[in-house]
């Protein structure tokens, strides 16, 4: 092996243990460091353009059903039941540094769009063995002083059916179930709200919904 490349071995090694070291010491697991880093990628470019993505009602994939977990907040929900509201799903965990950093944007498109049909799941995605505990999840949620519901997910069902990669990630769904917004990380809150507000003044036909509960 040529010393430049034992060099640049070293030089990778150090940088990776950086990296580690911030990450732990702001209270990041190994999987909360994907979502750091996701962050970090959108901020650099000065845009959420690489990991957004929104596509035509004819498009959008039909949305996984949520799967069981204790739900706070709510009675049970399930996505086909939502047929006929925007459903906005973020997938998150307490101890996300990322997760904390969405909640003012989340939190106030529920209390300003509830009533206009939107409705938001925070399925509850643990990174740690203490935010598996129901009674360590109810607590932060009263604490954190969110108002819509949340499910938990230890056992990460939603989370592979839905392909989640990183904390936090945000599904928008039309009236329809479908999928029309994606986003990975903070920020895109404005882009996010516009699609919030396209899809609530979208029209929705009951007997859609019929014809589709058939399938």
């Amino acid at each position: 092996m040529h010393r430049q490349d034992i060099l640049a071995i070293g030089l990778l090694g150090l940088v990776m243990l950086g990296v580690l070291t911030a990450g732990y010491a702001s209270g990041r697991g190994p999987l909360g460091l994907v979502s750091y880093a996701v962050t970090s990628i959108t901020r650099a470019h000065g845009s959420s353009v690489l990991i957004d993505a929104q596509v035509a009602e004819s498009k959008g994939s039909m949305a996984p059903e949520l799967a069981n977990g204790e739900w706070i907040n709510s009675e049970p929900l399930t996505i086909q039941n939502l047929r006929g509201r925007v459903v906005l799903v973020e997938f998150w965990t307490f101890g996300c540094y990322n997760c904390r950093n969405t909640l003012p944007a989340v939190k106030s498109w529920d209390a300003r769009y509830r009533d206009r049909g939107l409705t938001i799941v925070g399925v509850h995605s643990p990174e740690f063995d203490d935010e598996r505990k129901i009674e360590n999840v109810r607590s932060e949620v009263a604490s954190l002083e969110i108002r819509y519901p949340v499910v938990t997910d230890n056992d990460y069902a939603t989370w592979r059916a839905y392909d989640v990669a990183a904390w936090a990630t945000i599904f928008v769904l039309d009236k329809s179930g479908r999928v029309r917004w994606t986003h990975v990380g903070e920020g895109a809150y404005d882009e996010t709200e516009r699609v919030i507000e396209k899809l609530l003044a979208e029209s929705y036909d009951s007997k859609d919904k019929q014809i589709k509960n058939k399938d």
